[in-house]
């Protein structure tokens, strides 16, 4: 904890919010998404539709939704196909991410028609979904930044985003004084403070369930309701990435192992492991020492992942909540004044926003055919 005041938002009202009914629908859906699945039902039976998986960094992406003039996960990802099948195609995603999120599976649909190369204008099979990974993760290689993981044929009328039921977000963070690794550069949140996970976990439980959020709503956002059922909300620890065994973990690894041949003999010098070993360096949270002064290995920081899970969001609402999760974990906001800003409903209320750059779409969940 950090010798930070305590805080409360001002403009926020002491009362408790009243009951919201279930009824209220939070499946919100714009114009031409809309239009898009209806016009779905009556496409040529020829054309195969296909759910594709994908995986990005976020960092080189103006979001994903296709831009002119801009690099996009939807236009690299159209690009590819129409490499691919030789012909345009339109992709749609389950979901949208802002510039700089990154995805460990985001998921969109396509629909191809398979021309024949060598007689335009003859029809041919659908491709198998395995081709059909392989012949697009070819034409992304060049990226390295995006690839596709997973693809399956659905029927037509299967949309990406409205049959999706669920979507899972991570985001992380990381505290301490150190400068921020190479390896984590625009992949992590990092926060200077050391953070108080009891702290945070308290302010979860303030989040979580059925509320109207229009405190962790952005400005722009288009959604009819602000009310959302955010199913879960969680932060824990985690070991901070790179992971490699420490020299303890090892040593206890080879005496619990019951196949000698497995052991190593240790040498008689020590090699610094790296810069991220796992219990050899960490940082001592009272003078920011390192308990490993061996020259070359790094201060490791402390790693911290928010998991966020519901049918849907509200525009830059995970982002919202992680910035008040930090400021509860850093001492600027009691448990008392997060839930003043859930019941304040506006998104003045509310701590600023965490970046980008620490967020990634881990799953979206269907119920496939």
């Amino acid at each position: 904890m950090t010798g930070s005041p305590k805080h409360s938002p001002s403009t926020i009202t002491e009362s408790r919010p009243s009951k919201i009914p279930k009824t209220q629908d939070h499946r919100d859906q714009d114009l031409e998404d809309k239009q898009l699945q209806e016009s779905s039902m009556s496409k040529s039976p020829r054309i195969q539709r296909y759910l594709v998986a994908i995986e990005y960094i976020g960092t080189r992406f103006s979001g994903s939704q296709q831009q002119p003039n801009c690099r996009t996960v939807v236009g690299v990802l159209e690009e590819a196909f129409h490499k691919f099948i030789g012909q345009p195609v339109s992709i749609f995603c389950s979901s949208r991410t802002d510039a700089g999120v990154h995805a460990l599976s985001n998921v969109c649909h396509v629909d191809v028609e398979r021309i024949s190369k060598r007689k335009p204008g003859e029809v041919l099979p659908p491709h198998e979904p395995s081709v059909v990974r392989r012949a697009v993760n070819h034409f992304l290689q060049n990226d390295g930044d995006i690839s596709v993981i997973d693809v399956r044929c659905v029927p037509n009328d299967f949309h990406a985003r409205y049959k999706a039921e669920e979507r899972t977000y991570f985001y992380r963070l990381v505290s301490g004084p150190e400068p921020l690794t190479a390896f984590e550069k625009e992949r992590v949140w990092h926060v200077q403070e050391n953070l108080d996970l009891y702290a945070m976990q308290e302010a979860c439980k303030v989040l979580v369930g059925h509320h109207d959020f229009s405190s962790f709503r952005a400005s722009g956002c288009q959604a009819n309701s602000p009310i959302r059922t955010l199913d879960e909300l969680h932060v824990c620890e985690v070991p901070a990435t790179p992971y490699f065994p420490s020299t303890t973990e090892r040593e206890q690894s080879n005496s619990s192992s019951s196949n000698s041949h497995l052991c190593s003999i240790k040498p008689e010098v020590e090699l610094p492991i790296n810069s991220f070993s796992n219990t050899d360096d960490v940082v001592d949270s009272n003078n920011g020492k390192s308990n490993l002064e061996e020259f070359g290995v790094r201060r490791r920081h402390r790693c911290y992942v928010v998991t966020a899970r519901a049918r849907s969001f509200l525009y830059h609402q995970v982002r919202l909540l992680v910035g008040v999760l930090k400021c509860a974990g850093t001492g600027e906001l009691t448990t008392s004044a997060v839930e003043k800003i859930l019941n304040a409903k506006t998104v003045t209320a509310a701590s600023p926003m965490a970046p980008a750059c620490g967020l990634y779409l881990g799953r979206v969940k269907y119920d496939l055919p």
